[in-house]
């Protein structure tokens, strides 16, 4: 049998054992441990895909061999050709390309204007050159439309006529704008109907 422990060493003993049941009740529990974040992809974001934007729709054409290319007086034309005047003429025929807004009546009642004392309201007629639809306008009179754009009006001209024409694009009206004396226009409109043909888009 083993002999008792002395009074001072069984109070040291309890002293030890009380100690250290409160060190392990007062030791803080740590929390559970959280969900775990998703992996983030390494993969690098791709940009989201756009459509290309069409161009906008141009035409050519093929210019008669007799018609002198000249350069524009304006940035709003897109070339400019003279024709050759026809005997007894005092000046040539200026044909003007350009592209504008607006409707195709709205022009034509634009042009119309542009004459004094017309010896007839304008000529039009339709017609289909590929895929591009064309209206043709024949007018004649004295011509008053001849001034710059933010200039002094013109000095009247008689005897006059306009051959034009409104193609339709996707994109908008293009004109061809043929002015000058009568007889040189009238000879001139069989060359003027062979550039029509020849429309098409870029």
């Amino acid at each position: 049998m083993r002999p008792p422990l002395s009074p001072r060493l069984a109070q040291s003993a309890l002293l030890l054992a009380v100690t250290l049941v409160s060190a392990a009740c007062s030791k803080t529990e740590e929390p559970p441990p959280g969900p775990t974040p998703p992996a983030r992809s390494t993969d690098s974001a791709k940009p989201i895909a756009r459509p290309t934007p069409k161009p906008a729709a141009d035409i050519t054409w093929d210019a008669p061999a007799a018609w002198t290319k000249a350069e524009n007086p304006s940035p709003m034309r897109k070339a400019t050709y003279k024709v050759p005047r026809a005997p007894g003429d005092t000046e040539d025929g200026d044909l003007a390309v350009s592209s504008a807004g607006g409707s195709v009546e709205l022009n034509i009642t634009r042009w119309k204007g542009q004459f004094d004392k017309a010896a007839h309201d304008p000529v039009i007629s339709k017609r289909a050159v590929g895929d591009l639809k064309v209206t043709e306008v024949e007018i004649e009179g004295t011509f008053n439309g001849g001034g710059m754009p933010g200039g002094p009006p013109a000095e009247p001209k008689p005897n006059f006529a306009m051959l034009a024409a409104i193609v339709e694009t996707p994109s908008g009206l293009f004109f061809f704008k043929l002015t000058g004396p009568q007889k040189t226009l009238r000879a001139a409109k069989p060359d003027f109907d062979k550039l029509l043909d020849t429309l098409r888009l870029k």
